[in-house]
């Protein structure tokens, strides 16, 4: 949510900042905003609503806004209206309007998060003279640091130091000072934000997509932590103002990776990467003919002594959480729950000290996972990390890390990050089960052949996509769809429900299939799309059945199997077939068609497939 930028160095700030803030798109966002200081006490300020490509119109691209230090943001609406009053970079002094244009004020700064608390700070510096010009709760928090650089007199750093303690939310928060040209100051409270530096320049940025093309050396501020960025220097200070050594972390991939390459979205990109994030994170897991976790961590002693297992995660996170609940029972016969993770952090935790609590999330840095992660530690409780994103809050935090290779993913809508968390948790659940002596060595050695077996059959679902391309094309009308399944295909459905109704905006619901006759079926009418997952050969024909009862109503069938199942065809519409694999990760297969239908009607809806209203990448608020 919202994207952060900066950069002091030697050449054009502005033209280096439009290009991190495109990179950050993907995050969300309904307008976007510059501010650029060249050397003077002016802060030259532009903003726009809409599109990125406004801003960058109003500035010629970058070249009528001159100076060589300088922040920007995209800013997805939370307090106020998406105005250009609204929009950051925000100011201190008493700017009135759109507060655009040349400003002469001692603080400017862009804050993505939210300050719980702004309207009582709010109150309290009304009482000491400030006026406000915008609805936003980061002019609050611009004018705090303001109010207490010049009530003490203190520097940036202090000034930020004592925000932090009086500020209740989260934040990350990049300022500019009117007396410290070529300067910019820092901040993060559950907020993501990294530092990049190189050839005597320094970028500021939310993720790492927004400075790859310049380094690939990375630092991560830690939580409560405060920087000072100089040309070529970063400066690390705790809240004691005490500067703290930093460690960097090299990324290996490559700015190639955040590019569309040749592709028409990112989303279709990333369908398509999607056997090489499978067999990547596996190959990281699978060595000399057995699964080895040491990399994160556990340790056979460790598995053996775990009593049950939680999972908490969000949105697609929590689907792939669902299908590890299935398979981690079903293989270790250990017990699991799968929760979302915005409910997981409110509830009573009553849960076994020798539990392990997984946190799944793409990004590393999703809010309520990463509150649902600090309760269970507080309880003592062991937490292990399956994350995409090295050196993220989440990785940072967790006992134990899992590390999914799926690369950068941009489009809002995940596909290649899901599919490789999902083959981290059947390689847990495959180790877990020998480890505990739920399978033999044979079927230890048959479960890991099928797991590396998986790309190739997702390489063979892209193979034959022009069916899905079509059926779309057909139904790119539709109002309402449901997904149907039991067990493993539940979960299934889930996902497939997710990426229709996300990307493609159709109204969908995902349900157990036994759970149409108490409610849901008295919704299903002539022409309404029904959606039955059929993988789960002692399920199968129960869901058949259900979906019966469907047609027998008017609703139109879609079917997704495996080759050999049940003859599907003569009970449904149209079928689509996917390979033949172990019924444990099939869900690997059975997804793949999903995505691709999710993906071809929101492109014969004309809608904009990557960045879908109202939706971010990454969620680092509550």
């Amino acid at each position: 949510m919202c994207g952060i930028v900066g950069f002091t160095g030697v050449q054009q700030a502005a033209p280096v900042l439009l290009d991190g803030l495109t990179k950050l798109e993907y995050r969300g966002y309904d307008s976007a905003g510059l501010a650029v200081r060249n050397g003077s006490s002016l802060a030259e300020v532009v903003k726009a609503t809409g599109k990125l490509r406004n801003l960058a119109e109003k500035i010629d691209g970058g070249a009528a806004l001159k100076g060589t230090c300088g922040i920007g943001h995209t800013r997805w609406a939370t307090h106020g209206e998406p105005t250009q009053t609204n929009a950051h970079p925000h100011v201190s002094g008493n700017a009135t309007g759109s507060a655009s244009g040349p400003v002469e004020s001692d603080v400017v700064g862009v804050h993505n998060g939210i300050i719980e608390n702004y309207e009582e700070l709010k109150a309290k510096l009304l009482s000491h003279g400030y006026t406000f010009y915008s609805s936003t709760d980061t002019e609050v928090a611009i004018k705090l640091v303001d109010y207490y650089y010049k009530k003490y007199k203190i520097g940036p750093i202090d000034a930020i130091n004592r925000m932090m303690v009086r500020v209740r939310g989260s934040y990350a928060l990049a300022l500019m000072f009117r007396d410290y040209p070529g300067e910019i100051y820092a901040a993060r409270k559950d907020s993501p934000m990294i530092i990049g530096i190189a050839d005597g320049e320094t970028f500021l940025a939310s993720d790492v997509p927004a400075v790859l093309r310049y380094t690939r050396d990375i630092y991560y501020i830690d939580n409560l932590q405060s920087v000072r960025l100089v040309p070529g220097e970063a400066h690390f200070f705790d809240l004691n103002g005490d500067e703290v050594p930093m460690v960097s972390t090299h990324i290996s991939w490559d700015a190639e990776a955040a590019e569309k390459g040749g592709y028409e979205h990112f989303m279709i990109k990333e369908i398509h990467e999607q056997p090489r994030a499978v067999k990547d994170t596996l190959a990281s897991l699978i060595k000399d003919g057995g699964i080895d976790l040491s990399g994160a961590g556990l340790t056979d002693e460790i598995l053996a002594g775990i009593s049950e297992i939680r999972i908490a995660a969000c949105g697609s996170a929590w689907h792939a959480g669902m299908a590890g609940q299935y398979v981690i029972e079903n293989l270790a016969e250990i017990p699991v729950r799968a929760e979302l993770a915005s409910e997981f952090r409110y509830k009573k935790m009553l849960i076994d000290k020798d539990a392990l609590v997984i946190l799944i999330s793409q990004s590393g840095e999703t809010a309520d996972t990463l509150a649902a992660l600090r309760a269970a530690k507080a309880r003592g409780i062991r937490t292990l990390a399956i994350v995409n994103v090295v050196g993220s809050t989440i990785a940072r935090e967790a006992d134990n890390v899992l590390y999914t290779l799926a690369g950068p993913e941009i489009a809002v809508a995940t596909t290649k990050a899901y599919s490789a968390q999902l083959a981290a948790v059947y390689a847990l659940a495959t180790k877990l089960a020998f480890v505990r002596g739920k399978i033999a060595a044979s079927d230890y050695k048959y479960y890991i052949e099928e797991l590396q077996a998986i790309p190739d059959k997702i390489s063979h679902i892209l193979d034959d996509k022009e069916r899905i391309q079509w059926f779309a094309s057909k139904y790119a009308n539709a109002h309402d769809v449901f997904f149907i399944g039991r067990g493993l295909d539940y979960a299934v459905s889930l996902e497939g429900s997710l990426k229709m109704k996300e990307i493609s905006y159709i109204h969908s619901e995902a349900y157990a299939a036994g759970e149409l006759k108490h409610g849901t079926i008295s919704l299903i009418e002539n022409g309404i799309l029904v959606i039955g997952v059929l993988t789960q050969g002692e399920l199968l024909e129960k869901t058949v059945s259900n979906m019966a009862e469907c047609k027998a109503r008017g609703a139109y069938l879609m079917g997704i199997t495996s080759n050999g199942n049940y003859n599907v065809e003569d009970s449904v519409n149209f079928t689509i077939y996917v390979p033949r694999a172990d019924e444990n990760f099939i869900a690997s297969l059975a997804v793949v068609p999903l995505q691709l239908l999710g993906y071809y009607l929101s492109v014969a809806r004309g809608l904009d497939v990557d960045r879908p209203r109202n939706l971010a990448k990454s969620v680092t608020v509550e």
